[in-house]
């Protein structure tokens, strides 16, 4: 009995029965293995069972199978591997990362289609990002996007001057030791930067537009983020322009973030102003929540801190950064080099401001700073 028939679709619809049956169909013959499989399975093949098997074709036979794995295996490795760490956690990510894939669709890839993609999160914990790029690197994936603050983009090309490198990042990639140029950044590693970092007086700027007799204005800064001296330095100096009265506060986990929230109330500030930071957007919901029960007005880096509720932002667009890095990411799957592909930088920075918000707080937005918003939301 014969139940594969003939032509190329037979052949393979054979192949699969016999791999069931302990059966190869080889060079268009049915061979069986010494030992058939003892099951209650109909393995008929047509093979003729009383065919001498020379000992020379039954190893031959015997090494196909074995390669058989192999092969599949090489088949689903030759998927290339993109390692993806952040210094962010997946919860407060997934628009970015929707953003990202879409820049890889861009290039032409699809996750579980033609790529694959390794996750890595530190979740504003920052200590955690060298031992995730080094489990990168010993993964051997074929690309790293190092996004979510500078601390990544550096923990990243410090594990490995070989396997490429798209970085995302808010300060200079220049200073970070990251590229040689903006225009040729050489090396192993590209990708962009928001400049969000060097963008703080121009938020304290805006928030005395706002409240130009304002007493004390608290600055929420994460003291571990590399940028973090240079934030302090630029506020402080911009502040002594305009005699205004600031105070710092460092947050880089969840108890000095509480204990500062609570010194912020105990010194009476008129405004709050977070500075750029990873770990700080990671907890974008709690800050809002403290600002609106406090009644206290607040400026930050990122639109989607107006959207869900805080008052302004001032910064460029993260998501269209993230869409750049995963089509840089694609590029380089294609064989672009990274030390030929200039840093990216935003073109526009837009002021958000959510007018529903400032009237739970019972402010009045100034004429010229509402004509000045990109983006008003009612």
């Amino acid at each position: 009995m014969n139940v594969c028939g003939s032509g190329p679709k037979s052949f393979f619809a054979c192949r699969q029965v016999a791999v069931d049956c302990g059966v190869f169909h080889v060079a268009g013959q049915h061979t069986a293995l010494l030992t058939p499989v003892p099951d209650s399975k109909l393995c008929y093949c047509g093979f003729n069972r009383g065919q001498n098997v020379r000992r020379r074709q039954f190893i031959v036979l015997l090494g196909a199978a074995a390669g058989w794995p192999v092969i599949a295996i090489a088949q689903q490795s030759a998927v290339p591997v993109i390692g993806f760490m952040s210094g962010r956690s997946p919860e407060d990510s997934r628009h970015l990362v929707a953003a990202f894939h879409q820049g890889l669709r861009e290039a032409g890839f699809v996750e579980g289609k033609n790529i694959a993609i390794e996750y890595r999160w530190a979740s504003g914990q920052y200590d955690r990002l060298p031992a995730l790029a080094a489990d990168l690197v010993k993964r051997q994936v074929a690309v790293i996007a190092a996004v979510g603050g500078d601390v990544s983009a550096v923990a990243a090309k410090q594990a490995t001057s070989t396997i490429p490198i798209v970085f995302g990042m808010g300060g200079d990639p220049v200073k970070a030791g990251l590229a040689d140029s903006v225009g040729r950044p050489g090396g192993n590693a590209t990708g962009y930067t928001l400049l969000t970092s060097e963008l703080e007086p121009k938020r304290l700027g805006l928030l005395r537009d706002l409240l130009p007799a304002a007493g004390v204005i608290a600055v929420l800064l994460n003291q571990n983020f590399p940028p973090a001296a240079g934030q302090a330095k630029d506020l402080e100096k911009a502040a002594q322009v305009t005699s205004q009265k600031l105070s710092i506060f460092n947050a880089s986990n969840d108890a000095e973030l509480e204990a500062s929230l609570a010194s912020v109330l105990q010194q009476r500030a008129s405004a709050l102003l977070v500075a750029a930071d990873p770990y700080l957007d990671t907890r974008r919901r709690q800050l809002i929540m403290f600002a609106a029960e406090n009644k206290l007005p607040a400026i930050y880096q990122f639109r989607e801190f107006a959207v869900d509720g805080g008052l302004m932002s001032y910064g460029p667009s993260i998501t269209d950064s993230y869409r750049q890095g995963g089509n840089y990411v694609g590029q380089i799957l294609k064989g672009a080099k990274p030390a030929e592909l200039p840093v990216l930088q935003p073109t526009k920075f837009e002021l958000v401001i959510n007018l529903k918000t400032a009237k739970a707080l019972g402010l009045a937005i100034p004429p010229g700073l509402i004509s000045f918003a990109d983006e008003v939301i009612e």
